[in-house]
């Protein structure tokens, strides 16, 4: 569910929920700390006249606001701006703001997305993959997901119990952390246990079958994990993203989840052959 456009640009945080504060001593890895120092990315060229337009209104309304991407709109006439993991569009001349998804009835697209893959990509290139916890096939995979998990929640628990099955169909499972419950939660804690285990993979394994985990506290990568998956627009676990930065409806099934995959990849090969052709 998107937060109402004023409730998004007037909140001093606009993306965190059910959040309280870490514990002092539970510092993220190096690879974590660099990753939410990183975040949110911010475009290093300098704006063009309707950008700065764009990022002058959202700042007029929030000065701490930020900004992650501002750009063209796939629709002619507006500005593209992501907010918080949210779309937001403004017309050139800077009168009106509108909030939502634009969907392209003819090529039966929601090309809201477009903008947001790209963040998602950029983001996710933060986390090293010694950070996640890897669940692959043997051999090399035919498609590599991130996923957003928590260890409490319904839908995730249904796809680990089904992970021999992602792997046999040549999908490799990356886990990130996204405690629901929020930072400092048990939850959290528990999670971060899991992180902080010998074998993680086991651990994450255990604490999905509900049972409990041997607290343990090290540097661990969950806080930026966390933070990351709210600033790209998490709405709800398990979150699965492929390697274009394209997000799934939520939880698949094995077989359904390689379909829809095989149909992005072939997408993507479709559009670099023409982006090739073009030249």
């Amino acid at each position: 569910m998107k937060l109402p456009v004023f409730a998004l640009l007037c909140a001093l945080n606009v993306s965190a929920c059910a959040q309280s504060t870490p514990a002092a001593t539970d510092k993220p890895s190096e690879p974590a700390a660099k990753a939410a120092s990183a975040a949110p990315a911010a475009d290093k060229r300098a704006d063009t006249p309707k950008e700065a337009m764009v990022r002058a209104a959202l700042k007029a309304l929030n000065p701490k606001i930020e900004v992650d991407r501002i750009g063209p709109a796939p629709m002619p006439g507006f500005q593209e701006a992501i907010v918080a993991g949210q779309v937001l569009y403004f017309s050139d001349d800077g009168r009106y703001m509108l909030q939502g998804s634009l969907y392209d009835m003819k090529a039966q697209k929601d090309l809201s997305q477009i903008g947001l893959s790209v963040l998602r990509r950029e983001e996710l290139e933060k986390i090293p993959v010694a950070d996640r916890i890897v669940f692959a096939p043997v051999g090399a995979p035919k498609h590599t997901v991130a996923v957003f998990t928590d260890i409490e929640c319904g839908y995730c628990r249904k796809l680990h119990s089904e992970m021999a099955e992602y792997n046999k169909l040549g999908i490799s499972v990356q886990y990130l952390a996204f405690p629901r419950a929020g930072l400092g939660s048990p939850d959290a804690l528990a999670m971060e246990s899991v992180w902080c285990s010998d074998d993680r993979r086991k651990a994450l394994t255990e604490a999905k079958n509900g049972r409990p985990v041997a607290p343990k506290r090290c540097s661990n990568p969950v806080t930026a994990q966390y933070e990351i998956g709210q600033h790209i627009g998490l709405q709800g676990t398990p979150m699965i993203i492929n390697s274009e930065g394209v997000a799934m409806p939520g939880y698949m099934p094995p077989q359904q989840l390689l379909e829809a995959l095989d149909k992005l990849a072939a997408e993507s090969k479709g559009k670099a052959a023409t982006a090739a052709g073009g030249r």
